[in-house]
């Protein structure tokens, strides 16, 4: 039987992560380690779901990771957020906690589990836009054709953006020799997915904008134009920031603001699935849960406290 040194709680969009992830740690007296390239904003409050209400068990506060972290201005990448990651679970640990990782952000994730050492390595626009006009077995063959490098066989080259990304690295090692890569230190992680039917899915993400839209969302990213954060940023920032924007400034009426965000939304939710897909096939194991309870009866089966 393995010995996991961490939690996973990944799914969908509006599955229940974060309340099944803060009965985990109320029951195990841990923490939770938010895993979501957009909670680390802050201001970026409804939109985002953090939700911090609910870090409540027995009507005691859960602490929480990687909330609230940098401004909506700030340059916040996926490196940066493996070094946070990285205070946060060596904190945990030598509190003598297991870290509860909670989040669907697939790509962070998976940078967090396997920790990824490239990260650090900057993108070649021009390199890239280069790249671009070339077919995946072409990439695939201008890799081969690079002299030999230690990271070719490691190297993902399974669609054409992972390929464009390794030609990027591997042009940047071979023409900085003397980078630093530091030692990977993968996790092992138990990892409990959620994954709600599709007509679930599907009426949760509607009741739940519905629910923001009420509570005030619009009125969060009003204030944040007002406070000086361009339209462009906001843009960036994720669907619900990138849909009230436009609604706004007067790109798009209201209701069919609603009816764009609900669709862009669901087809977000299914892209989620599919990294989450990809990941297993790389190797990383997931016990689907079919119910909450179930999440206990996995834990009790591998020793965790429970």
């Amino acid at each position: 039987m393995k010995n996991f040194d961490s939690i996973v709680i990944l799914g969908p969009t509006a599955s229940g992560k974060t309340k099944l992830a803060v009965q985990l740690a109320g029951r195990l007296n841990s923490e939770i380690i938010s895993i979501d390239s957009r909670m680390v904003y802050k201001h970026l409050n409804i939109g985002t779901g953090k939700d911090l209400g609910d870090y409540f068990f027995n009507n005691m506060p859960i602490p929480y990771h990687l909330i609230d972290v940098c401004e909506p201005e700030d340059n916040y990448h996926i490196y940066q957020f493996q070094q946070d990651f990285k205070i946060a679970k060596n904190e945990l640990i030598n509190k003598g906690k297991l870290p509860i990782l909670c989040g669907g952000s697939g790509m962070y994730l998976e940078a967090v589990i396997k920790d990824y050492t490239y990260t650090g390595i900057p993108g070649n626009p021009h390199l890239q836009c280069l790249l671009e006009t070339f077919t995946l077995t072409e990439l695939q063959e201008k890799f081969e054709q690079l002299p030999h490098h230690y990271f070719k066989d490691t190297a993902d080259l399974g669609s054409k953006k992972r390929a464009i990304r390794a030609l990027i690295i591997l042009n940047y090692l071979i023409e900085n020799p003397s980078f630093y890569i530091p030692e990977s230190i993968p996790l092992c992680p138990l990892i409990l997915g959620l994954n709600p039917s599709i007509t679930d899915r599907k009426n949760k993400i509607i009741n739940r904008l519905k629910q923001r839209i009420e509570t005030g969302l619009i009125e969060e990213v009003d204030s944040l134009l007002k406070a000086g954060i361009s339209a462009e940023k906001l843009i960036s920032l994720g669907l619900e920031y990138k849909f009230i924007t436009k609604y706004i400034t007067g790109e798009i009426d209201k209701e069919n603001m609603i009816e764009l965000l609900q669709i862009a939304i669901q087809q977000f939710a299914k892209r989620q699935m599919t990294y989450f897909r990809k990941m297993e096939k790389s190797g990383l194991k997931i016990h689907w849960l079919t119910e909450e309870n179930h999440a206990f009866e996995i834990l009790k089966q591998h020793n965790l406290g429970l």
